[in-house]
């Protein structure tokens, strides 16, 4: 498996959902940064399963070690790895040999030879995304030092959908973090949680997008062709499981425009150039422009549901049914905006060191 993302920042991924532990290990940070570990709670916390109603029943405290890279609350310079104990799991709830629809149970058993850790999915599991919002808080704080803002919000559940970010500025950017639900209009709140419950009441489940800006960023970063900046940023957003989707600006709607309303008019703004509309996300060959940057990344339902789905005896190797019993998010959509965020902080603070 290839668990590494990153050149001068890297991060290391590990541990399993039912295991002793997750982890991550950051290496190329710069020494001296004073830690806010409050903040790093808080967005923790948004993440946190068991908190919602919208969310799975497991409850998991996440509570952080620190094993090594820090020193009287600064970072060192040195590897800084963390630690997150798993205290909360039911393993029995998992059949090996019945590989749940649309998760990754087949082709792990394929690739790797049955050895892998099946139980809440192993190192596929969402949950490994625990350390990865830890690593992208810590980045979105250097980030913050260094002039950028950045914080996404719910765009969609289902079929309710929530104003699109259009000229977002570091003050809205600051807020959105701690909305208790992250929605630019909060009309649409009670829509969304109601799609979800809906969902959840038919024992099924619903998807959703998730739109992330930054503002403040340099024109520069990037490195085409295959090191461009939306590459990266797509590379890691995939790597969030259930992503299936990811767009930058207009995206696939530009498609069906002329260039004349797709093209964005370069205007003198205070000295420096700017552009009049950003239909192009704040990217243009692959490079940064300096105008917001904004993304969104499409997450599809929950494949756990408690309707009996089809699937294959992997023992008979017959055809067969599944209902699963496991405690699952009806919605992964409102605690993957942290998950988001993180991981277009940690892209964006490799790109600038």
């Amino acid at each position: 498996m290839s668990n590494v993302f990153g050149e001068k920042v890297k991060i290391t991924l590990f541990g399993e959902s039912h295991g002793n532990g997750i982890g991550a290990v950051i290496d190329g940070l710069p020494s001296g940064f004073a830690i806010d570990f409050d903040a790093l709670a808080r967005d923790m916390a948004r993440r946190a399963p068991g908190s919602s109603p919208l969310s799975t029943t497991r409850r998991e405290a996440d509570e952080v070690e620190v094993l090594s890279g820090v020193f009287e609350g600064k970072t060192t310079g040195a590897p800084l790895a963390i630690l997150i104990r798993n205290t909360n799991t039911r393993s029995g709830d998992y059949q090996p040999h019945l590989p749940r629809p649309s998760h990754a149970d087949y082709v792990a058993d394929v690739k790797y030879g049955g050895c892998q850790d099946y139980r809440g999915g192993g190192h596929f599991s969402a949950r490994v995304t625990a350390p990865l919002v830890w690593a992208g808080s810590l980045a979105r704080q250097i980030l913050a030092q260094k002039g950028v803002s950045l914080a996404a919000h719910i765009a969609r559940i289902g079929a309710v959908e929530d104003t699109r970010f259009t000229q977002p500025d570091a003050a809205l950017l600051q807020a959105l973090p701690n909305k208790p639900f992250p929605v630019l209009d909060d009309s649409v709140a009670e829509k969304m949680t109601a799609e979800v419950l809906a969902a959840k009441a038919e024992a099924d489940s619903v998807g959703g997008i998730v739109e992330c800006a930054a503002v403040g960023l340099p024109v520069g970063l990037g490195e085409p062709f295959f090191d461009s900046m939306e590459s990266k940023l797509s590379h890691l957003l995939f790597s969030i499981p259930a992503v299936k989707g990811v767009e930058f600006g207009d995206g696939f709607a530009l498609s069906a425009m002329r260039g004349s309303d797709a093209n964005d008019p370069l205007r003198m703004q205070d000295g420096r150039v700017v552009t009049a509309t950003n239909r192009n996300g704040g990217i243009n060959g692959g490079i940064t422009n300096g105008m917001p940057l904004i993304v969104r990344a499409a997450f599809k339902p929950t494949p756990s549901i408690g309707k009996e789905q089809q699937t294959v005896d992997l023992r008979t190797g017959e055809n067969a049914t599944l209902q699963i019993h496991g405690r699952h998010d009806p919605c992964i959509v409102p605690r993957a905006v942290p998950i988001v965020e993180a991981s277009v902080a940690l892209c964006l603070l490799d790109a600038m060191l």
